[in-house]
């Protein structure tokens, strides 16, 4: 009984992503520390090490044929970096010029697809790292030969591991989806505050962010579930997770959605409990999400909890009670408040069968969409298709081969010896945007001082072999165990698995204040590179993202509108359009977030944008709604009002993208005042299918003059400044 506690805590730290992840990087470095210890082979360790990162860097997650392919395409592409570097190291000239052209190729081959883009990424690692003893070496074959060893074993180890635990991956991708819903339906919750004078614009903007977080999560399942089917369909043995996928996407559509504005609502329930309990109840919910996500990742079955179901009957007595005090001012209000509670009520239900989703599951199409490039012409036709100075991917490959090849240069022209680490550093720094580099180079520059600050001393108090190659191999797991999560913890604990491992060829000392120097070095070359080699500043191509959600948002809206004349089908176009909207609202986001950390010259209209964002958002939320309580009408007259409502609707979306796309301002097109005044006022005999449409296709109209005078604004700011000077700031716009 007293080892109970023990097993569980056990079993909850293996159900990490991270700390699995470490424990297979730990057997992988111990399996050649130990050997090269015994046999004094102190010289080999360095290569054998380098060789195991490289190669869990380039891990995908896939089904064992798949993992075979990519481990084989992995060690290909190492063994043609590792043996070009070799050759060509003696001549500065081809060797300058093979940088380039590799370098680029490798960049490129990310328009494949994102195993592609992994093992490019480590390939060109591998390089550097072959570079780095490439003056050592004894002849062409030691160097390539040790490094590809290294990575063979760990790549060994990770198919031995897929085979003893191969749903791992997809448990933990689930997880995920019901971790970030948690916090989703948190920030949600915050929209149900009864307060005065209530201000919904920075709650949307922060709901928008963690909606952001849900979608890569939702995607990233979705990969991990399509690497284990075959032309889109799923084998028998993962058929439960994808149902659960299936049910998360459906949470995902319901938890997103706005029935009403919630300023108003805030407004006329001032001094009711009513917004309090439904505030509760989503708190409630958000705890079920938790312990959902711990019950996938540790493999046992969900319990749903009484708390929910407690506050979901508490809250149907206070709805029942503000009904039964029949008060005129409360009967529209009272109307979306039973809109929302139906669908809450529905969430619990779906929460309660995620350990039984064959309950929930009604739809008979349960096919993924798989965008994956399967032949050797669909590669190659996605390769051309990004062969153009607009594409972000070509310009990252530009600029990634012109700092590493300007790197080099420093190197030969200062007879650096150990100049190498320039190159690693801007590897690692230089990334597709000029924040997300920012950040690293930040935290790069932070992690190696700390890193060798640390290892001085530990050098002097570890004199002995043995004690540094256990320092080495902690160093090594604790790199990959915060990689993900702290990237200036993983960079000090990498610069201290450096020094030992040069310390192991007697030059541990020798290398630490080149590599201080290297890495600012490095770091200055990625920051020159983004910032001036074909820059991609976010306020130049922000016009084209909020086209974008704009379009996917009248694709969604189209999907579901024609869902109310045949009845609800989860069909796999309809996924698609629903899946594509979220997308982009969180490219919206997350673009206007980066744009943000740019210098000030560079930002564009940042009040607009922000409103903007908002907008975009609440739109996804109101037809999400309607996706949500999707059925058929059957009265003429109510289709009639709804394909009018649509058409006027999907004219100004059209509108809207064309104008945003081409960046000018335009006029926009006229609206039925007649028809307008028809969605606000519903009759007493509609039913409540009825009636939900009309408001929602409503609150949609609404916002819509408001967004053509963002989108207009936006375009005259562009051309006036052409992203010179900081704009000024936007007088406050109305909240929705």
């Amino acid at each position: 009984m007293q080892s109970h506690p023990l097993k569980l805590t056990l079993r909850q730290y293996w159900a990490k992503d991270r700390i699995n992840f470490s424990v297979r990087v730990l057997i992988a470095l111990v399996g050649v520390a130990l050997p090269c210890w015994y046999f004094d082979a102190n010289s080999e360790v360095t290569p054998l090490v380098l060789g195991i990162i490289a190669s869990a860097l380039a891990e995908t997650d896939d089904s064992l044929s798949g993992r075979i392919k990519s481990l084989l395409m992995t060690l290909a592409c190492f063994a043609v970096a590792a043996f070009s570097i070799e050759l060509l190291f003696p001549y500065p000239i081809l060797f300058t010029l093979g940088l380039f052209i590799s370098t680029f190729g490798f960049i490129m081959l990310g328009a494949i697809g994102a195993r592609y883009a992994t093992i490019a990424f480590a390939s060109l690692l591998l390089a550097v790292y072959t570079m780095l003893g490439a003056a050592q070496s004894p002849n062409l074959w030691y160097q390539p030969l040790l490094l590809l060893s290294g990575a063979t074993w760990y790549g060994v180890l990770s198919l031995t591991w897929h085979i003893l635990w191969p749903n791992q991956p997809v448990q933990q991708g689930l997880a995920a989806v019901f971790s970030e819903f948690a916090s989703y339906l948190d920030c949600k919750s915050k929209l149900f505050e009864p307060i005065a004078n209530m201000n919904p614009q920075p709650l949307r903007i922060e709901a928008a962010s963690q909606n952001a977080k849900v979608v890569t999560a939702l995607n990233n399942a979705k990969a991990n579930l399509l690497r284990r089917v075959r032309r889109g369909h799923l084998n028998p043995s993962g058929d439960r997770f994808l149902k659960i996928y299936f049910l998360a996407q459906d949470i995902h559509e319901r938890a997103s959605s706005s029935h009403y504005r919630y300023q108003d609502l805030a407004a006329e329930f001032l001094r009711s409990d009513v917004l309090f309990r439904f505030q509760r109840l989503l708190t409630s919910q958000a705890n079920a999400c938790r312990e959902i996500a711990d019950a996938l990742a540790m493999g046992k079955p969900y319990s749903h909890g009484a708390d929910s179901v407690r506050n979901l009957d508490e809250l149907q007595e206070s709805l029942l009670y503000l009904k039964n005090q029949q008060n005129p001012k409360y009967r529209i209000f009272l109307s979306q408040l039973d809109y929302l509670f139906n669908n809450l009520a529905t969430v619990e239900r779906q929460l309660s069968n995620v350990s039984n989703p064959d309950a929930a599951q009604t739809d008979s199409d349960i096919e993924l969409a798989d965008t994956e490039a399967h032949s050797m012409k669909e590669r190659w036709q996605r390769l051309i298709s990004q062969m153009n100075p607009n594409s972000m991917l070509f310009r990252h490959a530009i600029r990634m081969a012109v700092a590493l090849t300007v790197g080099y240069g420093f190197i030969q022209f200062l007879d650096l010896e150990r100049g190498y680490w320039i190159l690693l550093t801007t590897l690692f720094v230089c990334q597709p945007n000029y924040g997300a580099t920012r950040q690293r180079l930040k935290q790069r520059v932070i992690g190696t001082l700390a890193g060798l600050l640390i290892g001085m001393p530990l050098l002097f108090l570890f004199p002995g072999q043995e004690g540094q190659m256990v320092l080495m191999v902690l160093a090594g797991v604790l790199f990959f165990a915060f990689r993900a999560a702290s990237y200036a913890l993983a960079t000090m604990f990498i610069t201290l698995l450096v020094l030992f491992c040069f310390n192991q060829l007697g030059e541990g000392f020798a290398v630490i204040l080149p590599r201080l120097g290297d890495t600012l070095l490095g770091c200055l070359l990625a920051v020159l590179a983004v910032s001036f080699i074909l820059p991609d500043w976010q306020a130049r191509r922000l016009h084209k993202v909020m086209a974008a959600a704009i379009q996917t948002n009248r694709d969604y809206l189209g999907q579901i509108i024609g869902q109310y004349r045949i009845g609800k089908r989860d069909s796999l176009s309809y996924r698609i359009a629903r899946r594509e909207a979220h997308n982009t609202d969180a490219q919206l986001s997350t673009a206007i977030s980066n744009m943000l950390s740019e210098p000030g010259r560079y930002r564009m209209a940042t009040d607009e944008c922000f409103r903007f964002l908002t907008l975009n958002h609440a739109m996804l939320s109101y037809i999400s709604a309607l996706g949500a309580h999707r059925t058929r009408l059957e009265d003429e007259q109510t289709h009639h009002l709804v394909a009018q409502a649509h058409r006027q609707i999907h004219a100004h979306l059209d509108c809207l993208a064309a104008q945003l796309d081409g960046n000018v301002c335009a006029q926009a097109p006229d609206s039925d005042s007649l028809l307008e005044q028809r969605l606000a006022q519903w009759r007493d005999e509609d039913c409540t299918s009825a009636r939900m449409v009309l408001q929602q296709l409503h609150l949609i109209q609404r916002m819509l003059p408001e967004l053509h005078s963002l989108a207009n604004k936006l375009a005259a700011r562009t051309n006036t400044t052409q992203s010179t000077a900081s704009p000024e700031k936007s007088e406050a716009a109305p909240s929705q």
